[in-house]
């Protein structure tokens, strides 16, 4: 992170093509081979930053009080992240919007950026697995109506496979008789597109806001935007209903 931060001062101060991998090295304290331990480009060098923006976003949803449901939870997590002050400082993302300005100009620094969000999709979808598993083993009723069913814990969640094969399967969970208990909260393909719904959502506000010279904060900021684009999709079945 600290290569991270001293490669993103000089992209800022000096721009991306005046910047080589030397000089972010000589600025972290470092020898250019050890830059080159952690980093095969000098564009690859901020993908932390990119990432810890990315990760503080699918924690957010992660750790989004129980009671939301999946939409309020979103909203909750862009409040607490895309909010300046609240996770990170209005003179950061005026960093952040430069970097993600030479993003869009550079090839080889968009492709960093594109995985990052790639691989943010992915955990997303894992916070939403969580989340929708959650809600569907305590059902309407408490645990008992969610999934314990007549056999009892064994029969209503384990299956005969264990946790894997009962409530985490991809498709259903079912008792020693064979029925169909309770629900995988989502198929593998729809957990994936929902995930890839609600980063776009975000991404896009970002990639707007950064497109002009905006303030973080208010209308038209990122946090104003992403909420916007979520709101647009209401009625989304976001655990594959």
């Amino acid at each position: 992170m600290g290569i991270a931060r001293a490669a993103a001062g000089l992209f800022v101060s000096r721009g991306l093509r005046a910047t080589r991998a030397e000089d972010i090295a000589q600025a972290a304290g470092i020898a250019p081979r050890t830059f080159y331990r952690y980093f095969a480009t000098k564009e690859e060098a901020v993908a932390p930053l990119y990432a810890a923006g990315a990760q503080r976003w699918a924690e957010a949803v992660r750790e989004a009080p129980a009671e939301l449901s999946v939409p309020e939870a979103l909203e909750h997590a862009v409040r607490h992240t895309l909010t300046p002050g609240a996770g990170v400082s209005a003179a950061s993302w005026e960093w952040v919007r430069t970097l993600i300005r030479l993003a869009d100009s550079s090839p080889a620094l968009g492709k960093v950026w594109a995985e990052v969000c790639r691989d943010s999709e992915r955990v997303l979808g894992e916070v939403l697995r969580e989340r929708a598993l959650r809600e569907r083993v305590l059902g309407d009723g408490g645990l008992e109506d969610g999934v314990l069913g007549d056999g009892g814990l064994e029969d209503g969640v384990l299956g005969d496979g264990g946790l894997e094969d009962g409530v985490l399967g991809e498709r259903e969970v079912r008792g020693s008789d064979g029925t169909d208990n309770v629900a995988a909260p989502v198929a593998t393909a729809e957990l994936r597109f929902a995930a890839a719904v609600a980063s776009a959502a975000v991404r896009t506000a970002v990639e707007a806001w950064v497109a002009d010279d905006r303030r973080a904060s208010g209308p038209g900021g990122p946090a104003e935007l992403a909420l916007r684009n979520l709101g647009v999709l209401e009625g989304f079945p976001w655990a594959g209903e």
